[in-house]
């Protein structure tokens, strides 16, 4: 499996093993003992509120937020990393004093900098150490078969030419939003999104991480877990309370059009009442309709992420691949 490619981690001056007994963690210096180091799980896997602005009545469109996060109950790995991401690194108190100390050292400045470097190196990678989170997975037979298929079809989301994580929609409620809005039954507001193999940075792991990101907001699928990220706040979902949708969706098109996209009909920046060109405003732009792929992560009114791609079929293939994690026999987690 292209996923699962590692045995071993290295974690600043630590090592991380899995073989059949479980993990083992040694340092990465010989000579060298240390008490402190990141905390290990192994996973074994086998056969918001809503904002609004006062308008207008019924001129402007009110925008309602869609993005809603999972409210805090930390799991145990939300825990270590939240945990992680608050500890204090001390590789710059070490060199700001190493600096200190060359400086009043007079001649021998150089020689007391060159003996303190390692010292302040053995700081840094003891932080790189205290500020992560290590899971390694044992992913063996349907399970690897699974998230591997899950792999591929949140990359192949890196082949669409438009993708777009939608943050807030509004309604069109009057005759005038209807005219000046291009005959659209809504508005939507949305920021650019990106499908990559990335994890959360404090979180080291021997397994490929697929992530959905747009901005602060980031979903990274585990193979036993889906982890969401909004700036500093962690969560994380079971694929099991997870709810997955696939709709296909009309959008109006004001900017450049994607290279993939699927033009199905057109209209006019401007219409009247029946649909057609409003000859009161010039240079009255004719605008392209196309049809993209919306993929709906929901879990029991707790999470709501609405995503747009511009080819349907890479958004079929992602829910495809999440329906059969979510149809799986959860994992046994040993610590």
């Amino acid at each position: 499996m292209g996923f699962y490619v590692r045995t071993s981690l290295r974690v600043g001056p630590f090592r991380f093993t899995l073989s059949q007994a479980g993990m083992g963690v040694s340092t990465a210096i010989p000579g060298l003992r240390t008490g402190m180091g990141p905390r290990g799980n192994v996973v074994r896997m086998g056969r918001g509120a809503v904002s609004y602005r006062t308008v207008a009545p019924g001129r402007d469109v009110v925008m309602h937020d869609v993005v809603r996060l999972v409210p805090a109950q930390p799991s145990d790995v939300v825990q270590q990393l939240r945990k992680a991401a608050g500890r204090r690194p001390y590789w710059p108190f070490a060199l700001a004093a190493l600096l200190v100390a060359g400086l009043l050292t007079g001649r021998f400045s150089l020689v007391v900098i060159a003996v303190g470097l390692p010292f302040v190196l053995w700081v840094a990678l003891r932080d790189r150490a205290a500020r992560a989170v290590v899971i390694m997975y044992d992913v063996t037979d349907e399970a690897a078969s699974r998230f591997d298929h899950l792999v591929n079809a949140i990359t192949g989301l890196q082949r669409a030419h438009g993708f777009w994580l939608i943050t807030a929609s509004g309604a069109i409620t009057s005759t005038y939003q209807f005219k000046v809005n291009a005959g659209a039954s809504k508005l939507l507001r949305r920021v650019n999104a990106s499908a990559l193999l990335a994890g959360p940075r404090i979180l080291v792991t021997n397994v490929a991480v697929p992530t959905l990101t747009a901005g602060s907001l980031s979903v990274h699928f585990l193979p036993d877990r889906v982890l969401i990220r909004d700036g500093r706040h962690v969560a994380d979902l079971a694929y099991q309370h997870l709810q997955v949708a696939v709709e296909h969706a009309r959008f109006i098109e004001e900017g450049p059009v994607p290279g993939d996209g699927t033009i199905v009909d057109s209209t006019w920046r401007y219409v009247n009442v029946k649909g057609g060109p409003d000859r009161r405003f010039k240079n009255n732009a004719r605008l392209p309709v196309l049809l993209y792929g919306r993929l709906v992560l929901r879990s029991h009114g707790a999470l709501n992420l609405v995503w747009d791609a511009s080819q349907v079929p890479l958004v079929h293939a992602v829910a495809n691949a999440l329906h059969q994690s979510i149809s799986a026999r959860p994992p046994v987690i040993h610590s």
